[in-house]
């Protein structure tokens, strides 16, 4: 019987990682460059790859670890060095399995590849035909086949093979050893044994976890390893970030990272679990999927009665299990349990744990037994695990206690159990796990209620103090949005029943969650005010006193400064009183941002670093809000190396506290690598903003992604402009991140070319953050607009002579917001800063630099040079590294332009030199045209190459129907020196006029049609 083996058997996908894995298999096998260079024939590294001991490799790995993929990269390589490389497979035919079906594969191969070779091959070793059934003479022609017996055949077998390396080095590979029949494991015991004298590498592969105790390669093996020209590779797990790598190779369209990272650590490692789990993308946080499931449970189905009864307890559980709850809940005898649990182990479905517990190979296995369970067998089996948790007849936490409760349907112990492992998750700082818990509980309590036709239940949990506890949970896990929900919710559920007091408290919630966004649906102040005046001044009470302090935050936050110091200041003493240092710190580090908002600076940095130490000594959370308001004191006054100390440390300090997406936390962060992008430090920047293997909630991956832009603009990565529609949804919940994301973008459109494209993400960022904060004069509006204002003027250079009256009107436009956004907050009696003034001038001199380019309202010329070096020396005062290149390149340009060449000289290279640190090509390109860096040499193409770059921009303006003038405005150059390129033109294409050169120079593709 002829067997018919695929010759290759495709992988999925491409190998990523295992770059270590790749590099030691291939050196020993042998390979050429495995070591990372080719070793010299006759040197002794060359000898070394000849030695037999050098050149039989075992591969193992668990079933879809990524064999199969490390297996074909390797062959790769060998066939590219030149090698010839020979693949078998062995299949899973149970004990019916041919003799030596890799072995036929292999000569299969070799007669498909090089027929001529295998008919040699087969005429000097006749024993070989019996594995080589393309030379076999067919069933009943008369002839048979060469007869011998075992040793000739091996011997047949192993000779074949040397003389096939003979012409070139020969690579052999084995596959799935596991399933190999005897014969093949006593050829390959004898390859291993014996060794190869000509340069053949033999590598074989088998899946470790189907190596039982009983099965017969694992005593085989175990006597390969020892032998000494063998060596093995044992494949791990991959690392998260390399299937991380896989995950965004595999997937079509981008994934936020919390996505990724349900995938990643579903899959531990396994490449081919990750495959399954993106596939079913719908699956990425349920059930595994079907086939995945099915092809998991084999194993399981394989054990005898009492080994799946273990299994099937194990997997309500979860990954593992200690031993004496297994014994509690098992509902078997003890010499059932311990050959259930030996079964499960040897059959590699369990594997130990520590010294008394147990865990799945693999947690998707578990799952897939879970998954498995009926309805009711579900219930029974939590109920045990709440039995023997109750009772403490075993070791576990509030959190496995209530978990099992729910499951088993018993709503009162999940209740209880659910709010005790909330404040348990809590202590620990684990702000996510506790708001879990926390939520769990109030559907408990209002499943509950319902039961009950809408009768309030006698609860022995205070709703509201869960609630706010809740609350407080999701602001600190990042999750404000849900904090407002949680409290608006119960308000409405409870609007009549709460006391005024309990009403009080779930005001503050809602207002101190909301104090942190952008909601639109909650007035903090409004808020704070009808709290205030909830609570009586007599008694005094630690309610009254943080409400006091809230609503000094909210009055600021309405710049009613006045107002809030006399609340915060009644907070204070009230707080004082009381002794709650919380509150102190927190009124204290508000009449410190009313300091610099009085014209104080230095005093408020006094006093926040004083309230950063006292509650550091308390291990106070208002520790973060300190950090936070002291670096953005530095970062106003343009101090940028203190504000990036500052920022980091709280960023350090809320990851220490195990808040790393708490608002201040966050904005620590976020905050961090802005000042990192404005110092100049771009791989910085990208680096505090990666979130790849965490887990940030959707707004706060945004926010880092926005900070990110700014380079990629800055760098002119246009790939980066896909990233616009998957934050502008953001837009709406947070005004910052609209602001962070429209900078980068008008950049990004406008360098493209795309002026409609900035103009248009302009208005909408205006609409957007106008709507969110009540206000359209919102400071950072003057930065917006002087970015868009640059990017209209770049833009006339490619506009025709029609467009430039609608640019000068739209800059007429910019310019009257920029500074009206910029006098707004001078207007409420508050400082504007270096950042404020820096942009202000920016916009000035991009909005004289558009009208002398459309040559509408033309500014004298030591009107324009003024306004641009008032825009340099304010990026010198605040020192924000690209945007002060920026503008150094601008005025470099217009200094030439009036005929300041040595100054404009030094100016562009200071510039120049920055845009290359950074990567920055826009500006490089920007900063070319000034001829002080050679342009890129384009390939040559003909007569037409008798244009200089400067003539060819000169003939596109002329192209527009530009006059010399216009074309000396747009290039910053005077009337006489476009006479003179115009000249040189005409001569260089044989054009008798402006209008033939152009039409010649659209004929020869110089123009674009």
């Amino acid at each position: 019987m002829m067997i018919r083996v695929p010759l290759d058997l495709p992988t999925s996908t491409r190998l990523v990682g295992r770059a270590d894995e790749l590099a030691r298999l291939a050196r020993l096998a042998g390979l050429p460059g495995g070591d990372g260079r080719d070793p010299a024939p006759g040197t002794a590294a060359a000898e070394r790859l000849a030695d037999p001991v050098r050149r039989s490799v075992l591969l193992s790995g668990e079933a879809g670890i990524g064999k199969t993929r490390l297996l074909a990269a390797v062959r790769a390589r060998a066939a590219e060095s030149g090698w010839r490389v020979l693949v078998g497979h062995c299949l899973d035919f149970g004990d019916t399995a041919p003799p030596y079906l890799p072995v036929t594969e292999l000569f299969a191969r070799l007669d498909a590849e090089a027929p001529e070779l295998a008919d040699r091959v087969a005429a000097a070793f006749p024993p070989l035909l019996r594995v080589m059934p393309a030379h076999r003479p067919a069933t009943g022609t008369g002839e048979s086949t060469h007869q011998a017996d075992r040793g000739e055949l091996f011997a047949a077998i192993h000779a074949g093979l040397e003389a096939i390396a003979v012409e070139a080095s020969l690579l052999v590979v084995v596959e799935d050893v596991h399933w190999a029949d005897q014969s093949t494991r006593d050829l390959l015991t004898f390859w291993f044994t014996r060794g190869f004298a000509g340069p053949v590498s033999v590598v074989a592969s088998y899946r470790s976890d189907d190596l039982h105790r009983r099965h017969p390669l694992r005593a085989t093996a175990a006597q390969w390893a020892r032998l000494p020209g063998v060596q093995r590779v044992d494949l791990g797990p991959l690392p998260d970030r390399e299937v991380r790598d896989l995950v965004r190779t595999l997937h079509p369209s981008p994934w936020r990272e919390s996505e990724v990272h349900a995938v990643v650590d579903r899959a531990e490692g396994n490449a081919f679990f990750a495959e399954e789990l993106v596939a079913a993308t719908g699956l990425v946080g349920g059930a595994v999927p079907r086939d995945l499931a099915g092809l998991l449970l084999v194993r399981v189905d394989q054990l005898d009665d009492s080994a799946r009864q273990v299994v099937r307890v194990a997997s309500a559980a979860g990954r593992g299990i200690t031993h004496d709850l297994l014994v509690q809940v098992a509902g078997v005898s003890d010499a059932e349990l311990e050959a259930g649990v030996r079964a499960a182990v040897e059959g590699n479905v369990l594997v130990p744990a520590g010294a008394d517990s147990y865990a799945f190979r693999h947690a998707m296995l578990g799952e897939a037994v879970y998954d498995d369970l009926l309805p009711g067998e579900r219930v029974r089996v939590h109920a045990a695990f709440v039995r023997a948790l109750s009772n403490r007849h075993a070791p576990g936490s509030a959190a496995e206690l209530a978990r099992h409760a729910r499951a088993a349907h018993d709503p009162a112990t999940a209740l209880q159990a659910s709010v005790l492992a909330g404040d348990e998750a809590s202590s620990l700082g684990g702000p996510d796990e506790s708001l879990s818990h926390y939520r769990l509980a109030l559907e408990l309590i209002d499943a509950s209620a319902a039961r009950q036709s809408g009768d309030q239940p006698d609860q022995p949990v205070d709703v509201v103090d869960l609630t706010v506890k809740a609350s407080a949970a999701a602001t600190a896990a990042g999750h404000s949005d849900q904090a407002i929900a949680l409290v608006q919710d119960r308000l409405a559920r409870g609007s009549t029943d709460a006391s005024p007091v309990e009403r009080a408290q779930l005001l503050y919630a809602l207002a101190l969650a909301a104090m942190v966004t952008d909601s639109v649906s909650v007035d903090p102040l409004a808020t704070t005010t009808e709290a205030v005046e909830l609570v009586p001044a007599d008694p005094p009470s630690a309610l009254r006193g943080r409400l006091l302090s809230l609503h000094a935050r909210a009055l600021a936050a309405r710049m009613r400064d006045e107002e809030a110091t006399q609340r915060a200041e009644e907070a204070l003493a009230l707080a004082r009183s009381l002794r709650l240092p919380g509150v102190v710190a927190d009124t204290s580090a508000t009449l410190a941002r009313l300091q610099e908002h009085a014209g104080h600076p230095e005093r408020s940095r006094a006093s926040l670093e004083r309230v950063i130490t006292e509650a550091r000594a308390s291990n106070d959370p208002a520790e973060l809000r300190g950090l936070s308001l002291l670096g953005t004191l530095h970062l106003e006054q343009g101090r940028l190396d203190e504000a990036f100390d500052v920022y980091s440390a709280g960023a350090a300090r809320a990851r220490a506290l195990g808040m790393p997406w708490s608002p201040y936390g966050l904005d620590a962060r976020m905050l961090a690598g802005l000042v990192a992008y404005q110092r100049g430090d771009w791989d910085g920047a990208m680096r505090i903003v990666d979130v790849a293997g965490q887990l940030p909630p959707g707004i706060a991956e945004a926010l880092l992604s926005a900070v990110g832009l700014s380079v990629s603009a800055g760098r002119g990565e246009a790939a980066a402009r896909g990233l616009l529609a998957q934050l502008r949804p953001w837009w709406e919940r947070d005004g910052m991140l609209a602001v962070l994301a429209t900078g980068p973008a008008i950049d990004l459109h406008g360098d493209a070319g795309h002026i409609a494209d900035a103009t248009e993400i302009y208005c909408d960022a205006v609409d957007c953050v106008s709507r969110l904060w009540g206000q359209p004069d919102f400071q950072a509006r003057t930065r917006l607009s002087a970015l868009l204002l640059g990017q209209l003027a770049n833009h006339t250079s490619r506009a025709a002579a029609s467009e430039r009256t609608a640019l000068a009107a739209r800059g007429d436009e910019l310019a009257e917001s920029a500074t009206r956004a910029a006098q707004r907050l001078v207007k409420r009696g508050r400082p504007r800063g270096p950042e404020g003034d820096a942009w202000l001038a920016r916009s000035r001199a991009e909005h004289l630099r558009l009208c002398w380019l459309t040559g509408i309202a033309v500014p004298d010329e030591d009107v324009l040079v003024r306004a641009w070096r008032d825009a340099v020396a304010g990026f010198e005062r605040y020192p924000h590294t690209f945007e002060l290149a920026r503008s150094q390149g601008r005025l470099a340009t217009v200094l030439r332009a009036v005929g300041d060449q040595p100054q404009s000289r030094d100016l562009a290279d200071a510039a120049r030199q920055t845009a290359r640190r950074l990567g920055a090509q826009p500006l490089l390109a920007q900063l070319r045209s000034l001829g002080h860096d050679p342009p890129p040499r384009e390939p040559v193409r003909g007569p037409d190459d008798a244009l200089t770059p400067r003539e060819r921009e000169v003939l596109a303006l002329v192209a527009q129907g530009r006059s010399n003038r216009e074309v000396a405005q747009q290039l910053y150059i005077s009337a006489k020196t476009v006479s003179v390129h115009v000249s040189n033109i005409l001569t260089k294409l044989a054009a008798g006029g402006r209008t033939e050169a152009v039409a010649i120079a659209r004929r020869r593709g110089l123009l674009p049609d």
